[in-house]
């Protein structure tokens, strides 16, 4: 099939590096968000998905929106029998979706029709999901609503952050799609409505829905740092200062801090919480590089009873 790709982070260059390499699939065009302030310098950068298009000689389409005329012109005119998606980021609209004979086919991260959204994976990590996966579907106009292709399924392991669980997601989910359009191509694949039950929402994280909770289990902070890794950041506060926690570690062994609490020892730094205590490995101060808690612990020199945020 003559393909048009859509999709704009680094988690969707694996799919497009594997129907680039199929000898089943022309990539014709790749469509992606516009380019993007990044850096200190805000300078504005090309999404990797075009970079990689680029790359490999690939005509790149930033529409603003896509319902712009201009780039539904040229989307007719190139005339994809299919559009495989993976996290492009932008709603498509009904005018877009009836352009390519066999419609526009999205690789989403959940077994849906759980985690419905644009986080998937963070909410099942915080969730604490012990089993996730992908699957592709046939977009319609609802939200990621529309009959299924395939899936396959992932084990959420217990250190997992939402970027480690993502990673290899995007891996396994490259040859997912791949085999969705040879069996759309082939006509061996029927896709399947969803049920009715089951479902869940998964909206994006604000920076709000990443700030710390000390009063609540352990279990729940663990998960709420890892969810937010690498984004947007799980964070508390520490002498009016915000101070964001990288990584922690469940230690049921401990349960004499009040939630907050931190008690630091030369190579250790443990917070209260509403259950037992979490250990603080990697925290990032604000205006700083990540670093040990430890080695931060020694900076500020924590008096004994001192709190992280607003308990």
């Amino acid at each position: 099939m003559k393909l048009v790709f859509a999709g704009t982070p680094e988690v969707a260059v694996p799919a497009l590096d594997a129907l680039i390499a199929s000898d089943r699939h022309e990539v014709a065009a790749v469509v992606t968000r516009p380019d993007a302030p990044a850096g200190r310098g805000r300078r504005l950068v090309a999404s990797p998905v075009a970079q990689r298009a680029e790359e490999a000689g690939i005509e790149v389409l930033k529409p603003a929106r896509p319902r712009d005329e201009d780039f539904l012109a040229r989307l007719r005119e190139i005339g994809p029998d299919c559009c495989p998606v993976v996290a492009y980021g932008a709603l498509l609209p009904r005018v877009a979706l009836d352009v390519p004979a066999r419609g526009w086919v999205n690789l989403h991260f959940s077994l849906l029709p759980a985690w419905r959204g644009a986080a998937p994976v963070q909410h099942a990590v915080i969730a604490g999901d012990e089993m996730t996966g992908a699957a592709t579907f046939q977009i319609e106009e609802g939200l990621d609503s529309g009959p299924v292709f395939g899936v396959l399924t992932e084990r959420v392991r217990p250190t997992d952050t939402s970027g480690d669980l993502l990673t290899r997601l995007a891996l396994a989910g490259a040859g997912l799609l791949t085999a969705t359009m040879d069996g759309i191509e082939d006509g061996t694949l029927k896709a399947v409505p969803q049920p009715a039950e089951g479902v869940s929402l998964a909206p994006k994280l604000t920076v709000e829905d990443a700030r710390v909770d000390f009063k609540a289990p352990a279990l729940r902070v663990d998960r709420l740092v890892r969810g937010c890794t690498p984004a947007p950041g799980a964070w508390t506060e520490f002498r009016g200062e915000r101070l964001k926690l990288v990584s922690v570690r469940l230690d049921a062994e401990r349960g004499d801090l009040a939630p907050g609490e931190l008690a630091a020892g030369k190579n250790d730094v443990y917070a209260g919480t509403g259950s037992h205590a979490v250990e603080l490995l990697w925290v990032q101060p604000q205006g700083k590089k990540p670093m040990r808690a430890a080695d931060w612990a020694r900076g500020v020199r924590i008096a004994p009873g001192e709190l992280l945020g607003s308990v």
